[in-house]
């Protein structure tokens, strides 16, 4: 279809001067995925082979139109308006001003600009380019809207949690949407589309502008995976509120969806591409929206074995995590040396994940900001760790333990002194009833040590068990055989 690209452009200025005409008018008067073998792919093709697709003015043109857009909506309707009342005279302000670190709030800045950059990143990963120059156009992105999008001064923190971050967190969205669009997960076409739309708004935008079938889906390349959605409740055990002014809800009603993609073990899979290895875990609760959104994934690096018994991969690894306990909140954006495993005899398995490294992290109770302070929360250099290991036995039962500990110093942001600690472990143990139903039981721990010089030391503790339906997407908890 030689004529694509000139009807692109042509849709995409069309939308950029239907908007362009509100803001003149303002200025003149704002599923679980199904395993590879249970369900019929469809014919898939990496849309790096595709080069009549990757346009480098699209993504950029459709970034500029999601920021107007965002822009308009916040000037009519959001909070803080005449934020938004942006001009040629704060557009000069901003690109004199020295960069700094903003007040927005916590979920902001922690959850809506990541996933905000997200898509941008979808724009261009969607488009054909690859990770790295997806990632660019994202910070690009976020650098626009710091200058353009609004009067406030452009602040690094939103550069780092929007580019950086929303990269970490587009691509997993970005495949986990391919991947069903590949697989179908026993869903019909429509549903198919629907729900990878769902997923990853960007892409399926650039799947309808483009008119792609699903001949243009991009490839997995056989990776192994496993996949399993979780419905259950969660109850106190143990809370110590701290200064925290925050309500807590004793018993939560949650559903978690977690995936593991390009597990190392099998014959022939590759790991050329970042987050060609990732995993992907969400937790929405009825307490406080999201108990968690955590990724991780292998930037650089290669597989390796030991013996027949032994398989893993090794490298650098990038990720996003938001944490909010209900009392306290965590979120990091980082990179980190580690490596992934599988080893397995007879009817044992065991899984396992290790890694050390630095981020850029922002922590705090909720609703309780110190005399002065404008925000409840500070930003700080990170040194962080994970361990991560799943026991399973003849496909029968699993048992997973993860530990993470951030500390989170006082290099980086200029509010107050001080540091906090964070440590968080999650032990569950799940029993396979008939084919992938089981039912899962979790208990879930979480520590803050905080010390600052204006409040001495503080901690916050949250302990919570509950019990879960579990659909599981492979009946053996994710363990390869490769043997």
């Amino acid at each position: 279809m030689p004529h694509q690209p000139s009807r692109l452009r042509s849709a995409a200025w069309l939308l950029l001067l239907a908007t362009s005409f509100a803001c003149a008018q303002e200025q003149a008067a704002p599923a679980a995925a199904a395993t590879p073998a249970a369900a019929a792919p469809a014919a898939a093709a990496d849309p790096s082979s595709l080069p009549h697709w990757r346009d480098p003015l699209l993504p950029a043109l459709e970034i500029l139109e999601f920021e107007l857009l965002l822009n308009r909506i916040n000037r009519c309707c959001g909070n803080g308006r005449g934020d938004y009342a942006v001009n040629w005279s704060t557009i000069r302000h901003n690109l004199h001003s020295g960069w700094v670190v903003d007040n927005d709030p916590f979920s902001v800045n922690q959850f809506a600009h990541p996933y905000s950059g997200s898509m941008y990143y979808g724009f261009a990963r969607s488009n054909g380019f690859d990770f790295w120059t997806s990632t660019a156009y994202a910070l690009g992105g976020s650098a626009l809207w710091e200058i353009a999008g609004e009067r406030t001064p452009p602040s690094r923190n939103d550069l780092i949690s929007t580019g950086i971050g929303g990269s970490l967190l587009g691509e997993p969205l970005f495949r986990m949407a391919n991947l069903l669009l590949e697989h179908g997960g026993g869903m019909t076409p429509f549903w198919r589309e629907t729900v990878a739309a769902a997923v990853s708004p960007s892409t399926a935008f650039n799947r309808w502008l483009q008119g792609r079938g699903p001949d243009t889906v991009f490839s997995s390349h056989g990776a192994p995976y496993y996949s399993r959605l979780s419905l259950g409740v969660m109850g106190t055990s143990q809370n110590q509120a701290g200064n925290s002014t925050a309500s807590v809800q004793r018993a939560e009603a949650q559903a978690e969806f977690a995936l593991d993609y390009g597990m190392p073990g099998q014959e022939g899979y590759e790991y050329r591409r970042p987050f060609d290895y990732f995993t992907f875990q969400a937790t929405a609760s009825s307490a406080n929206g999201f108990e968690n959104v955590m990724t991780r994934g292998l930037l650089l690096g290669r597989d390796y074995r030991a013996g027949s018994d032994y398989r893993g991969v090794w490298g650098l690894y990038g990720s996003y995590d938001y944490l909010s306990p209900q009392t306290f909140r965590v979120s990091s954006t980082a990179v980190s040396l580690g490596t992934t495993g599988q080893w397995g005899r007879g009817d044992w398995v065991v899984t396992g994940t290790g890694t050390a490294g630095l981020g850029y992290a922002a922590v705090g109770t909720l609703s309780s900001a110190a005399p002065g302070v404008d925000r409840d929360y500070h930003y700080g250099v990170a040194p962080q760790v994970l361990l991560a290991a799943r026991v399973i036995h003849g496909g029968k039962w699993a048992l997973d333990l993860t530990a993470r500990d951030f500390f989170v110093s006082n290099i980086g942001d200029s509010t107050r002194g001080g540091h906090d600690n964070i440590a968080r472990a999650e032990l569950a143990w799940t029993w396979r009833l008939h084919d992938q139903q089981a039912i899962t039981v979790k208990y879930l721990w979480n520590r803050r040590n905080a010390q600052y010089p204006d409040l001495g030391d503080r901690s916050q503790t949250r302990g919570t068990i509950g019990v879960f339906y579990t659909l599981l997407g492979h009946d053996r908890f994710g363990a390869l055989d490769w043997k």
